[in-house]
């Protein structure tokens, strides 16, 4: 997903945001400004990063808050799955449950607030523009043999948990793995984030192999190119992998909620309105 100049000005008005120091924001601009056509948001993000440790030091230190939203989650896990449990149609209701966790992100909102997430999740039936996609969902995972989980933030793997246990009771010849970050970078999920939420329990754990909010295939060590390669069926949450992986080519479904001016207004949906894209 090419980056718009409006897309540009937000990604530098948000460094802005942070310092008027003019050597780092000349940087900056200097990046965005010698953009290649398929770079991304996402590989902009890792480049600011690499600029910003040089100038001022490691980034902010996001451990008490995906510590704090895991938690949150965790609390609510066993009240989740019993919802899910008695639901009309379990894994529907799972995917959409995993899709309202992709809230909790600090890159793209300006402000998490809990309370707007507990809100989102007493409203978790399946949009009826999601419905066909989700049934092309169903016939890919009934074919297939292998499925790549392509998570986003913390707290969310939780609720993406949830909604593997009913991936699996429902098609339970899959190969499951998930994929996370390969470092700290925001609120993302890493694998200690997989392991504390017990997403191990469920899928095979790779990473990206990088801090980078987005999955860029060049940059993916062997074994998570591999699986990308091989799965069958690819499901990729929130915008940072939509924005990375879309228009490659590859078939893929994405879900996520629309959470900038850039996904509304692409989308033609109002803010925080839940997708289910299939790209093939």
């Amino acid at each position: 997903m090419r980056i718009s100049e409006s897309c540009a000005k937000c990604l530098y008005d948000r460094q802005l945001n942070k310092t008027d120091h003019p050597g780092y924001l000349a940087e900056i601009k200097a990046i965005l400004d010698n953009r290649g056509e398929d770079d991304t948001s996402p590989y902009m993000v890792y480049l600011f990063n690499q600029v910003h440790e040089r100038y001022f030091g490691k980034g902010a230190d996001y451990g008490d808050i995906k510590k704090s939203y895991n938690d949150l989650v965790l609390g609510m896990e066993d009240k989740l799955r019993d919802e899910i449990e008695k639901a009309a149609d379990p894994l529907s209701k799972a995917l959409i449950m995993s899709r309202v966790g992709n809230y909790i992100d600090f890159g793209a909102m300006n402000e998490v607030d809990r309370s707007e997430f507990l809100a989102l999740l007493k409203d978790t039936e399946m949009r009826e523009e999601d419905v066909p996609v989700y049934e092309a969902f169903l016939r890919e995972c009934k074919t297939g043999r292998s499925f790549l989980l392509i998570c986003d933030n913390c707290g969310e793997i939780i609720l993406d948990k949830l909604f593997i246990e009913q991936l699996k009771k429902r098609f339970p010849h899959l190969a499951v793995r998930a994929l996370v970050r390969g470092r700290e970078v925001l609120n993302d999920a890493t694998v200690e984030d997989a392991h504390y939420a017990g997403l191990d329990k469920v899928a095979e754990i790779l990473t990206n192999g990088e801090a980078i909010a987005g999955t860029i295939y060049d940059m993916l060590p062997k074994e998570a190119r591999t699986a990308l390669d091989e799965a069958d069926v690819i499901l990729a949450k929130g915008q940072g992998n939509y924005e990375s992986m879309s228009g490659r080519g590859r078939h893929a479904f994405y879900t996520f909620l629309c959470k900038c001016d850039l996904f509304t207004s692409r989308f033609h949906v109002p803010r925080l309105t839940g997708m289910f894209v299939e790209e093939s």
